[in-house]
């Protein structure tokens, strides 16, 4: 967390230190197997059967003002850029900060109401919080640290407890070292053990892989999906994360907070196809630019355009984001020209076949390699005409498509051929850039270039097809790509 999201109000007579990665609650603990499910807290109300998370927060100076809700089992995901609340809103949840205004519940249990004066202190919310370092005890012995919950509860088999929760991380062999002898990916598969250990109703993950190796991260994120997707404890968990890797293998849904607000929420798999903010499609590894839609083209209502220009905006991927690395797969060569099965293949993340070529309708490149390229907008293709000041994008529309209204159209760096002559052929969208740079990424060469009306547009190519190309910075290049490889939709 940063300085600015150092907790600005904490209840009395509680410890922040003692309680980063565990909340306790009062009523005794179960295992993963084994185990009778816990007692409810008779002081408090708290039931023992999965309970969904209900969140509404204002905080004036730090800009923040978002809601949401969880259903009971959910996992949500939460990204976005550095700043943009996703640590205060943990902070919040976990009641490490009370917000101007808001509230927080948890199932039937009211956790945080400003408006009546509640903030339940944070052992007592029934939450566990697994943020990005683990914070073991270093006097205590793993099998103590994962006990310390449990034991402080006043369970009597905190003992066994600790032991099936190292079990189902897989962690037992670890059982009597102290934390120094421990790696950090064993470090924290037990500070996972701990946090589970008091059986939380809602798991709070604070970027819990990202301070972990590369070749860790998998293992420890398998692990986190076993325990989240275990049918015998479902329990509410929100994972803040900068990795959609993270956002893909554990989630349900997704939401993106940028300054303080939610600007998408949806099923994974929708907000990466069809993503409506810039850090959405930076994260997807897509080129999105908004504008405004137009009526189809032609009789085929599945095809329409976006209208990029003047006082429209447009968002390209922003040079050097790590969080806009995107690998493209292998896509079979061959795309059906029938529209309907055109448009059954538009959800692919694969890497379509497209080629490289000097100029005409183009040749493949050496080897197989295929070129992808990215967004931007100049067609000339199309009888229809636009004003020279504005340039159309022309993709296959996705849900309600309504003419002068506010649309985006998105496409992959995988899905555009590139030329060094303007190219002929099949109608498709073509642009007319000025290469601007030329960076690796891990064995493919991401190409950008600025178009009139759409700067930094994207191309992922293969080393050998700059090569054959003879690209450089400062050189003049079009990018292409069909139209049932865009999707248009409205935003």
């Amino acid at each position: 967390m940063s300085p600015h999201d150092e907790p600005r109000s904490v209840p009395s007579g509680f410890d922040p230190a003692s309680a980063h990665h565990e909340s306790v609650r009062s009523e005794p603990s179960s295992g993963p197997a084994g185990f009778s499910a816990s007692a409810p807290d008779e002081s408090s109300g708290r039931s023992s059967h999965p309970a969904g998370l209900s969140v509404a927060a204002r905080i004036a100076d730090r800009e923040l003002d978002l809601a949401l809700e969880l259903a009971p089992g959910e996992v949500l995901a939460v990204l976005g850029p550095n700043g943009a609340g996703k640590s205060s809103l943990l902070q919040v949840i976990a009641g490490l900060l009370v917000p101007d205004e808001g509230h927080v519940r948890l199932g039937a249990d009211t956790l945080t109401d400003t408006a009546k004066a509640i903030a339940l202190a944070p052992h007592r919310r029934g939450i566990s919080l697994l943020a990005q370092e683990p914070l073991l005890f270093p006097h205590l012995t793993v099998a103590e640290n994962v006990a310390f919950g449990p034991r402080s509860r006043g369970n009597r088999q905190a003992k066994a407890v600790a032991a099936e929760w190292l079990r189902a991380v897989d962690a037992m062999h670890l059982a009597d070292r102290h934390p120094a002898a421990l790696s950090g990916g064993q470090a924290q598969r037990v500070a996972l053990a701990r946090a589970l250990a008091v059986d939380p109703h809602l798991l709070l993950l604070d970027e819990p892989m990202s301070a972990l190796d590369v070749d860790v991260a998998p293992a420890m994120r398998s692990l986190l999906r076993r325990v989240l997707r275990d049918p015998a404890h479902p329990r509410c968990a929100v994972l803040v994360t900068h990795d959609i890797i993270d956002a893909i293998t554990l989630a349900d849904r997704l939401v993106i907070v940028e300054s303080g607000r939610i600007v998408e929420s949806g099923r994974v798999t929708d907000v990466m196809s069809h993503p409506r903010s810039p850090f959405a499609a930076r994260v997807a590894g897509l080129n999105l630019l908004h504008g405004t839609a137009t009526a189809p083209r032609g009789s085929d209502p599945a095809f329409a355009a976006v209208l990029v220009g003047p006082g429209r905006h447009s968002e390209p991927i922003s040079p050097g984001d790590s969080e806009a690395q995107h690998r493209p797969a292998a896509h079979p060569a061959d795309r059906p020209a029938d529209s309907a099965a055109a448009r059954a293949s538009l959800g692919s993340t694969e890497r379509p076949t497209t080629s490289v070529a000097g100029g005409g309708s183009g040749s493949s490149s050496a080897g197989g390699a295929r070129h992808s390229a990215a967004v931007a907008l100049s067609i000339d293709d199309y009888s229809g005409s636009t004003p020279d000041d504005e340039s159309a994008v022309d993709g296959c529309v996705v849900g309600d498509f309504t003419a002068g209204t506010r649309a985006a159209a998105v496409f992959s760096p995988a899905a555009v051929s590139v030329f060094t002559r303007p190219p002929g052929g099949s109608p498709r969208n073509v642009f007319t850039v000025d290469i601007t740079e030329i960076t690796d990424r891990g064995g493919i060469v991401r190409v950008r270039g600025d178009a009139p009306n759409a700067p930094g547009l994207c191309a992922d190519l293969t080393p050998a097809a700059v090569a054959q190309l003879g690209l450089s910075v400062g050189a003049r290049a079009y990018f292409a790509v069909k139209a049932t490889e865009v999707r248009v939709y409205a935003c």
